[in-house]
C-alpha cells in the first residue's frame, strides 16, 4: 500500500497495534521550535514526522520501529548544546539531525563529532559547516551554491546595482562575501552591504543606509520574525517599490503578512525529486495545508537517509552508520532531488527554484 494514501494518524494507529515488545531504534533532532525561526522549526518537525510514519509503515529500521526524539533549541546555541548533550549522552542516540541557523548547527555538530556520533545538517548553509569534521553530513547545499545561483538570477533580471542585507553572523557574513564575489564577477555592483545585529526592535537605520545607495534591488536573507520586522519597516518606508530578492524566500517571508511580502522574488531550495509531489500530498493530507517552507522536505530526506544508512550498516553503531552514510550519499534519490556528498560530507549539487510571493511562494 502506498503510504501517501494514509494520514499520519492512521499510521500512528497502525503502529500502536504492533507488538509492545518491539523495541525502538531512536534518532535525535534539535530544532528551533521556539524563537525567531519557530515556524521553520515546526515545518522541519513535520517533515521528520512524515518520514518516520513512512519508514514504520514499511517495516521500520532493523525490523524495529523508528522513533525520533525531538528537542527544542530555542534558536540559541547554549540551549541547543544542552539538548544535544542529552540526546547523545543520556538518550544515546547514534544520529542527531539539526539545526536551522548556522550559529546553532555548527557548535552542536562539533560536539557530536567529538562524541563520535553522526550529525546531519538539515537547514544551515554557511561555509563554516564544511569545517565541522568527519561524521557530519549536509543534505542541503552550502552558500557557495546558493550565492552563485542568486548572483546569476539577479544579474539576469537586469538588476545590476544592489543593496545586500543579511544578519551579522556566520551565515550572513559568509553569504554576503560569496554573493559579492560572484555578482561582481558578472559585472554587477553591491552598492551597499548591511549586516544587521539580530534581536533589534527596529531596523530603520540599517534600511536608511541601504536606501541611500539608490539600488536597483534589495537582496536580502533573514530569519522568520527578524525578516518580518525588516519587511514591515521597509514597507512603511515605501522601499518595497524597489524589487526585493530573498535568498531562501520562504524563510524570509514565513512570518511576514502577505500584503507586505506580495511580489517579492527570490530563490528557494528545490524539492524536485521524483517523490516531491507525494511528499506535498502527504503533508496536505496530514496537516490540512501546503508545506509552509521548503525546509521540512530536507528534514524528511535526512530522516530517510539516516534510516537507510542504519539498515545498510545492519547496526545502530555510529561508526558503522558513518561509513554507510558516506556510501549511500554517492547518490540517493530524495524528495529534494539527488543527494550526493562531496569529500567533506556536504551536498555536492543543490537544486534551486526561482520563486515569487503571491499570497504564497510559488515557482515562476
Amino acid at each position: 500500500m502506498n503510504l501517501f494514501r494514509w494520514s499520519v494518524g492512521a499510521v500512528v494507529a497502525w503502529q500502536l497495534c504492533a507488538s509492545s515488545a518491539w523495541a525502538d531504534v531512536e534518532l535525535g533532532a534539535v530544532l528551533p521550535l521556539s524563537g525567531s525561526s519557530a515556524s521553520i522549526g515546526e515545518d522541519q518537525r513535520r517533515g521528520i514526522e512524515l518520514a518516520v510514519a513512512k519508514i514504520n509503515a514499511q517495516g521500520g529500521v532493523l525490523g524495529q520501529k523508528l522513533k525520533v526524539r525531538v528537542e527544542d533549541s530555542g534558536g540559541t546555541a547554549n540551549t541547543a548544546l544542552d539538548a544535544t548533550r542529552k540526546l547523545a549522552t543520556v538518550d544515546h542516540v547514534p544520529v542527531v539531525l539539526g539545526e536551522f541557523s548556522s550559529s546553532v548547527t555548527i557548535p552542536i555538530g562539533q560536539f557530536l563529532v567529538r562524541q563520535g556520533e553522526v550529525h546531519v545538517n538539515i537547514g544551515s548553509s554557511s561555509q563554516q559547516v564544511r569545517k565541522i569534521g568527519a561524521g557530519s553530513f549536509s543534505v542541503i547545499g552550502l552558500d557557495d551554491l546558493s550565492a552563485r545561483f542568486a548572483a546569476q538570477d539577479v544579474y539576469a533580471r537586469n538588476l545590476h546595482r544592489v543593496a545586500f542585507i543579511a544578519p551579522n553572523n556566520g551565515y550572513g557574513q559568509g553569504l554576503a562575501g560569496e554573493f559579492k564575489k560572484r555578482f561582481e564577477a558578472l559585472g554587477g555592483a553591491v552598492v551597499s552591504q548591511v549586516l544587521y545585529t539580530e534581536g533589534q526592535s527596529t531596523y530603520r537605520r540599517e534600511l536608511e543606509q541601504a536606501a541611500r545607495a539608490k539600488p536597483d534591488a534589495y537582496v536580502y536573507s533573514a530569519y522568520g520574525q527578524e525578516a518580518a520586522t525588516l519587511n514591515r519597516q521597509a514597507y512603511e518606508m515605501q522601499l518595497n517599490k524597489t524589487p526585493w530578492y530573498g535568498i531562501y524566500l520562504t524563510m524570509c517571508t514565513s512570518d511576514t503578512p502577505p500584503q507586505i511580502a506580495q511580489g517579492q522574488i527570490g530563490l528557494e531550495v528545490g524539492a524536485l525529486g521524483g517523490t516531491a509531489k507525494a511528499y506535498a500530498d502527504a503533508y496536505q493530507s496530514a496537516y490540512k495545508e501546503a508545506p509552509r517552507s521548503a525546509f521540512g522536505s530536507y528534514a524528511y530526506d535526512a530522516t530517510m537517509l539516516a534510516a537507510a544508512a542504519i539498515n545498510s550498516a545492519h547496526s545502530a553503531d555510529p561508526a558503522k552508520i558513518r561509513t554507510a552514510m558516506a556510501a549511500i550519499g554517492k547518490g540517493y534519490d530524495g524528495v529534494t532531488g539527488d543527494i550526493a556528498f562531496d569529500g567533506d560530507g556536504q551536498r555536492a549539487v543543490q537544486p534551486y527554484e526561482k520563486v515569487v510571493f503571491k499570497q504564497a511562494v510559488v515557482a515562476q
